[in-house]
Order: structure tokens, then sequence, then C-alpha cells
């Protein structure tokens, strides 16, 4: 087990130092600068002034020279500083990061209980009225825009109903014990979870059924049926675990997507995590913040993908060989 990590952990280092040149490159390639946005806002006209401010933040060295700089900046573990919030990118980034990580680990679990258990039971009660029940849902869900289904939850659930915030992601000016701020917490972040969550769990529940289907063709279901053993005990105990592999196998390709997600989803629930940053540091063309969030989202992707391979190990002992 220790050899697979480390040979992921080594496999990802060099990939993450790759990722970080691209979008470098990319940053390089937008119309624009920093210095431009900083001169406009503060009115700045003396060429004397924007040149200090040039020299300030590296712009007059050489594209490869900046390059060189900023890996070994995030080598220390410094991934500059952000001038619209005054303060240190990594600052920024560990300020916001808890509510983004909340928001991305309950749609995750939400989408894989609701999507597997889904898939189990349609899988359980194939052609029924069940089946074509949940098989039907998955694909609304499935077509469903994540801003056009937050908006309707929203509408029905808050505005209507008044059951659920707006947005945000407690409630300001109320003082509440540590128990009654995390029921607080729950309360504002169930629409969000539920709308980032339901996108996932329609595609958990079509690949969850389908790899029922062909798992429970495979002869050591059918000795196990042969046996005597109910149906509950075969699907639990010989049926699932296998089952399960093209969901975990899924699952470590989507997590990566998932904070790209989080972006719109924090947008129309005003969730103050890193998408909403990473929208206003475009919007500002705050370059130092948006690598610095690109450069948390590759190391996060690349953590949660040895997780998974970690995890697909445990459920296939074959992949421990490999």
């Amino acid at each position: 087990m220790m050899k697979l990590i480390l040979r992921r952990l080594l496999q990802g280092i060099p990939l993450l130092f790759g990722v970080i040149v691209i979008n470098f490159a990319l940053m390089k390639m937008v119309p624009g600068s920093l210095l431009d946005v900083m001169t406009a806002e503060q009115q700045v006209t003396d060429p004397a002034m924007i040149e200090r401010l040039r020299h300030l933040y590296g712009l007059d060295q050489p594209v490869l020279t900046q390059l060189l700089h900023y890996l070994w900046s995030v080598c220390r573990l410094d991934l500059g500083f952000s001038f619209r919030q005054n303060m240190p990118v990594l600052d920024v980034i560990l300020a916001h990061l808890p509510a983004t990580l909340i928001l991305m680990l309950a749609s995750i679990a939400l989408a894989v209980l609701v999507g597997v258990g889904a898939g189990v039971l349609a899988a359980m009660r194939v052609n029924s009225l069940w089946d074509t029940l949940i098989s039907t849902l998955a694909v609304i869900c499935f077509a469903a825009p994540s801003f056009w289904l937050g908006i309707m939850l929203v509408i029905l659930f808050s505005v209507k109903l008044g059951w659920f915030p707006v947005g945000g992601m407690e409630s300001i000016g109320v003082t509440l014990s540590p128990w009654g701020q995390a029921l607080d917490i729950l309360h504002h972040l169930a629409l969000p979870a539920i709308t980032l969550g339901l996108f996932y769990a329609a595609t958990y529940a079509r690949v969850m059924r389908a790899s029922m289907l062909e798992v429970g063709q495979m002869d050591y279901v059918r000795t196990a049926q042969a046996k005597g053993l109910s149906r509950t005990r075969v699907v639990l105990r010989h049926q699932l675990r296998n089952a399960l592999l093209p969901v975990v196998t899924l699952l470590g390709l989507q997590l990566g997507t998932v904070l790209g997600g989080s972006i719109v989803i924090e947008a129309v629930f005003s969730w103050p995590g890193i998408g909403q940053v990473l929208f206003d540091s475009v919007m500002s063309r705050n370059f130092p913040l948006i690598l610095g969030i690109l450069v948390l989202s590759s190391l996060l992707v690349i953590v949660i993908n040895i997780v998974v391979d970690v995890a697909y190990s445990r459920l296939d002992p074959r992949v421990r060989s490999r």
C-alpha cells in the first residue's frame, strides 16, 4: 500500500509543475495585465510610478525569468500577493478553502449515497416502475443546468416556502453556540449541496445500475444464489463490492470537476468559497490569486486521485500488484 502511495506521489510532482507552467503561460497570453487594472483603478498616469510598479511586481523581467521565479516561490509555499485583498494569496485561499471543502464533501457524499442507492434499487427492480422512475429522474437531473436547478430550488424552497436561506453560509448578526452554529451552516448548506450533488447522483445511478446488472451475470453471483442465500445478502455480500468499481473510477475522475462546478453554485447561492473568489479574481484580472487557486485545485485533484487509487486497491486486490 505504501509503495502505491509513494509511486503516485512521485508521479504527481512533475504533473503538478507541468500544470503550473501551462497555467502561467495561459495567464501571460490573456490580454492586459495586473498593472493595467491597478493603474486604471487608482488613476495612475505618472510614467515613473507605472515603471516602479512594473518593477515591483517583476513585470519588467523576461517571461522565462518570471516563470522560474514563480516556480521557486511555489516550492517555498509563496503563491504571491493579492493586491485586491491586500494580503498574501495563500492567506486568501486558506480563508475561503473550508467553505469550498464543506460544499464539495457534502455534495459528493450526497451524490454517492443517493446515486449508488438508486442504482442498486433500479437494478434489483429492473424493468419495474421503480426502475423507470429512477432512470427518468436521472436523465432529468443530468440534463438540467446546475445554475437553473439552483435558481429553481431557491424560488421554491427559499422564496415561496421559506424553508431555507436564499444564500450565504451562516446567519449574520446572530450569536449562536458552537452546536447552533453548525446547524446554521448545515441549514445554509442544504440547497447548494443538493444542487451540486444531483448532477453527479444522476451519473452514479446510471453507472451503478448498469454495473449491478453486469456483475449479476457473473458465475460467483449465480453460485451464491444457487446456495439459497437471500437476494439482499447476495447483493450486499457478493454483488455490491465489485459493482462499485466503475463508480469509484468515475468518482476519481469527477472529483476534479467538482471545484469547477462549485464556481457556478457559489455564485448562485453567494457561498463564500474559492469558486466565488476565483470568479471575482477573473473579473478584476487578479492573476496572482487566479494562479494560486489553479495550483491549489491541481494539487487537490492529485491528492484525491491518490485516495481513489487506495480505495480502488481495497475494493480490488488485483490492483495492489500493479
